[in-house]
């Protein structure tokens, strides 16, 4: 990820941001509801995708829900997928309220790493 990106919290706007300069180019959009942060999709830029920065933003939103003590409802496949390739975060899925998202297929993501993945489906 280039260096000039940075993640930020977006309380009022319930997101979580990467930001370049000025411009927003990932986001992760989220809403608290009681004791559980509902994670509702991950967009990038497709210029910027393929530069690991949808990993970035949901390393971040899942480290700061671990800090708070709040449980993780899911909808975002791509964040499922990330939870799949760090276990550590699978301990915070609400066992109650887990959400109905699913890890990507496999073929979604060996597309994200080919050069002509920016015109594809990649976050």
């Amino acid at each position: 990820m280039d260096s000039r990106i940075t993640v930020r919290d977006n309380t009022e706007a319930g997101t979580y941001d990467a930001v370049l300069e000025d411009r927003v180019v990932g986001t992760i959009v989220y809403e608290l509801r009681d004791h559980r942060m509902v994670l509702r999709h991950t967009v990038v830029d497709p210029e910027f995708r393929g530069q690991g920065i949808a990993r970035a933003l949901a390393g971040r939103a899942l480290d700061d829900l671990a800090a708070t003590g709040r449980t993780l409802t899911n909808y975002c496949g791509f964040v499922a997928d990330y939870i799949q390739r760090n276990p550590r975060y699978a301990r915070l899925v609400d066992a109650d309220q887990p959400g109905w998202a699913h890890p990507r297929d496999a073929a979604l993501r060996a597309a994200e790493q080919t050069p002509d993945a920016a015109s594809g489906p990649a976050l």
